[in-house]
């Protein structure tokens, strides 16, 4: 059964946010538009370059009212000296999650169970706290925060036009369809 339109189980775990140690909870997602974004490891290779592109496009995911959590299985003691060491990392101003107990990466189905680690996976969650999308790949892609930004904007639009849909490369500003039947066979 897929993720999408799935709401978010109760959690809590530990994260590294803004020089001090956090508690985030399912709560924290509610209210707001969350991106969930798991990573392999901390003091990875591929996955500081994804930090780093989170960064530089957090001014757009805040001015969207939406909260970006990067989530490892490593500790949250980790992620602040992965914070404090990585150049990349430490332009991070959004919630490092440590989920060691493997709680959000399970629930999201990104876990390696035989490498304690997991896929790379980036789910954009409503103020409700309902999945709204999903992509899960292999560990050797890292993603592009763009992409993930107009996804987001695509999921705000139609949670604030019932009855519109964007079609395939539909950025903001530009024209959406209602469907029906006369556009069946038409497009």
């Amino acid at each position: 059964m897929s993720l999408i339109n799935q709401q978010v189980p109760a959690f809590k775990v530990d994260a590294f946010h803004n020089g001090k140690f956090v508690q985030v909870t399912d709560e924290a997602l509610k209210g707001k538009w969350s991106v969930l974004v798991f990573m392999p490891a901390a003091f990875t290779f591929n996955c500081p370059t994804e930090v780093e592109d989170a960064a530089e496009n957090y001014a757009e995911f805040q001015k969207l009212g939406t909260e970006v959590y990067i989530v490892t299985t490593d500790s949250h003691f980790a992620h602040k000296v992965w914070h404090e060491t990585s150049p990349a990392v430490g332009k991070a101003k959004f919630p490092l999650i440590g989920d060691s107990a493997r709680v959000l990466a399970n629930f999201f189905e990104v876990l390696i169970p035989e490498e304690g680690r997991t896929l790379r996976g980036t789910f954009v969650i409503n103020p409700e706290g309902v999945i709204k999308t999903m992509e899960v790949h292999d560990n050797s892609i890292a993603r592009d925060m763009k992409e993930t930004l107009r996804k987001l904007k695509a999921a705000q639009y139609v949670a604030k036009n019932p009855g519109q849909v964007c079609p395939a490369k539909w950025n903001e500003g530009a024209a959406t369809l209602t469907p029906s039947l006369d556009l069946v066979g038409k497009i």
